[in-house]
């Protein structure tokens, strides 16, 4: 291990086993117990809250209550342009740890700005990912009685006519996030699959209500429009939360039962 990668491994706080393969792993009879607690989002853009200078721009983060009883609160740490590694350089996963508590959840969702080769600031190969969700973001949450959920990075609007499908965004993070959650027994929702799923059925037309496409005048805040596919407009966040929550429900841990009816 390098000095670098030791440093922030202490800079998110004490790694170990804790309730190592108690509080991550499913279980209907965990599930049973009414929920309460907070969930924390460690996340990009694609999570963010953001206020109401940008509307319609929103992040799946900003909405996921919408989807949860009043037993839990959502805390979005989400912010733009950070990865699973700038955003513990910053201290902002030290932040989280500070404050998480037995019966809470850290969401990580992270992979669109790890893939940004070009920017070294953010850039964070596949394999360094994967420490890091290990590390920093599974074993250090765990370590403090919480219990962490890996989530997929949501799909880009990425669309292949050949096959009339949207491509996998990120495949080698969708993988590594894959893998680090089965080898270390978490939680995982497949934001990725999920949300291609349905991109499918709302088709590369319709994409365009769920991403950030506004034309010009359409809203005060984007006077010249804009054509963003990484970034959602309010019914896209909205759909994405629903996803995740539904992911969610289906995990068999106490926040499960707190998921609200009527979101598959």
């Amino acid at each position: 291990m390098s000095s670098r990668r030791r440093f922030l491994v202490g800079a998110a706080g004490a790694v170990g086993g804790g309730a190592f393969g108690v509080l991550g792993l499913p279980g209907n009879a965990v599930a049973a117990a009414a929920a309460t607690g907070t969930v924390y989002i460690a996340s990009d853009s694609t999570a963010q809250t953001y206020n109401s200078r940008y509307y319609p721009q929103a992040g799946w983060g900003q909405k996921l209550s919408s989807f949860l009883s009043s037993n839990i609160t959502v805390a979005n740490h989400a912010i733009g342009g950070r990865s699973s590694r700038s955003f513990i350089e910053q201290g902002r996963l030290a932040a989280i740890h500070q404050v998480i508590r037995a019966g809470d959840y850290l969401f990580t969702q992270f992979g669109h700005n790890d893939a940004t080769v070009g920017n070294p600031e953010r850039y964070t190969s596949p394999a360094d990912y994967k420490e890091y969700l290990r590390n920093d973001y599974i074993r250090a949450t765990r370590a403090r009685g919480a219990t962490p959920v890996v989530v997929t990075p949501v799909s880009r609007r990425s669309y292949n006519a050949s096959t009339g499908k949207f491509n996998v965004s990120f495949p080698a993070y969708v993988d590594a996030a894959k893998g680090v959650a089965r080898e270390e027994g978490a939680p995982l929702v497949d934001l990725s699959a999920a949300s291609r799923v349905y991109l499918d059925g709302v088709g590369v037309e319709g994409s365009k209500a769920i991403f950030l496409w506004l034309a010009a005048g359409q809203y005060p805040n984007f006077p010249n429009g804009v054509q963003d596919n990484t970034h959602f407009q309010e019914r896209g966040a909205v759909e994405m939360a629903r996803l995740v929550s539904r992911a969610v429900a289906g995990l068999g841990l106490p926040i499960s039962g707190e998921v609200v009816p009527g979101v598959g």
